[in-house]
């Protein structure tokens, strides 16, 4: 199986150099691994107290955060190594100040993790909610290291708990702790004898109601928002604008439209424009003159969405007609009921939504009409959404603190 792995591992490698001759992400996936050692070498100190803290991408980060934030109040005199598996994360957050090291994970090979640990020398290793990477792991076990996972959750297709999966069950015994977002979670890993778990719940809980109390007054948006309903749709893509477009044109509500596509290139954007047929304005080009007759306002940067939601009525969340949805938790914070496409299943955040009723999962045109009518024209639903979602964040804050209260340096 290992022989199996390392050549899974370097056929990877091959493919990403062959993709990244014409795709701009492999080629940062690739380019910012290159020198990764001399770089690190340079970086570390001798006597630097490391906690590294390993993060697929963007969204693992997000439940990562509450946690390194924590730590550097709790240990100040520890450095946080921060590694990202993707480019979508590490790019987003490489000047992150939170963190003392930033970098890309060097694949998991067994040179790469020897040297890897070897320069960082941990005196504890977190991953988050994913990653488990055979080498790293053997090597943070072999030398006595920490090692924790938080914010994860298991499912029964995994291959951890298939007939075929006992060299990967093999991983999670690597793990000094096991902290687990439910208890359906728990019980799987009992089941395998993987009994050192507990359950903490999931950090972005936290982090969303620190950004909700944290949020940005934007007063374009504002303008824009008053008198209004107002559905926010953030992290859109093609079949998600789609189905927005169709809706606009045929409903009004006095409603208007804040987006955040997913891919904000000025083609894209303006591909958008034309396809909604109404008046629309850019985040980052408003025309003032403009703003009164405006329906659409299409957000053009990053980094300012999680504050967006605080003006919506409601929001809509991209990602659904695709591999998965996006981050619902950073909309719902707002009391707004949150409405996403199909692909829903493998989030757990999203069936509890809507399991209280304050989200609703839509399939076509149709759906979307009759869930947007039934928010936007009935007030007694937004107020009930509003109380059932105060409490729903009010009982799942605190993963953090149980976090930091049993992991001891």
């Amino acid at each position: 199986m290992v022989f199996l792995y390392n050549l899974g591992i370097r056929i990877y490698q091959l493919l990403v150099a062959i993709v990244s001759i014409f795709n701009s992400k492999a080629r940062l996936f690739r380019n910012g691994r290159k020198g990764w050692e001399k770089h690190l070498r340079k970086s570390i100190k001798e006597n630097d107290r490391i906690v590294w803290f390993h993060c697929a991408s963007l969204g693992e980060f997000e439940q990562g955060r509450p946690v390194i934030e924590a730590f550097k109040l709790k240990y100040p005199d520890v450095k946080i190594l921060l590694t990202f598996f993707s480019p979508s994360g590490y790019e987003v957050r490489k000047n992150y100040t939170g963190a003392d090291y930033i970098f890309y994970l060097p694949l998991d090979t067994y040179l790469n993790a020897k040297r890897f640990i070897d320069i960082a020398n941990p005196i504890a290793a977190i991953f988050v909610k994913y990653e488990f990477w055979y080498f790293y792991l053997n090597q943070l076990k072999k030398r006595q290291i920490p090692t924790y996972v938080i914010s994860a959750i298991f499912r029964n297709d995994q291959v951890f708990f298939k007939f075929y999966g006992g060299w990967y069950r093999k991983f999670l015994f690597h793990f000094q702790h096991l902290f687990v977002q439910n208890e359906k979670s728990k019980e799987l890993l009992a089941s395998i004898g993987v009994n050192n778990v507990t359950v903490a719940g999931d950090t972005r809980f936290d982090r969303v109601i620190a950004n909700a109390k944290a949020a940005k007054i934007i007063p374009l948006i504002e303008q824009f928002s008053a008198n209004s309903n107002v559905l926010v749709a953030g992290s859109t893509w093609p079949k998600d604008e789609d189905l927005l477009i169709e809706y606009f044109k045929t409903n009004t509500h006095n409603l208007k439209l804040i987006i955040a596509p997913h891919e904000i290139h000025n083609q894209n954007i303006e591909k958008l424009r034309e396809k909604f047929g109404v008046s629309s304005l850019r985040f980052t080009q408003p025309n003032e003159s403009d703003l009164g007759e405006a329906r659409i306002l299409i957000i053009d940067t990053i980094g300012i969405l999680s504050s967006v939601y605080r003006y919506g009525t409601a929001a809509y969340i991209g990602g659904g007609f695709g591999v998965g949805i996006h981050n619902t938790l950073e909309a719902a914070v707002f009391g707004i009921p949150v409405l996403f496409g199909p692909n829903y299943q493998r989030f757990q955040e999203a069936l509890e939504l809507i399991e209280i009723g304050a989200a609703i999962s839509i399939s076509d045109n149709n759906q979307f009409a009759s869930a947007m009518n039934q928010f936007i024209t009935t007030e007694n639903e937004l107020q009930r959404v509003k109380e059932i979602s105060s409490n729903f964040f009010s009982n799942k804050k605190g993963a953090t603190n149980t976090i930091i209260e049993k992991i001891m340096l």
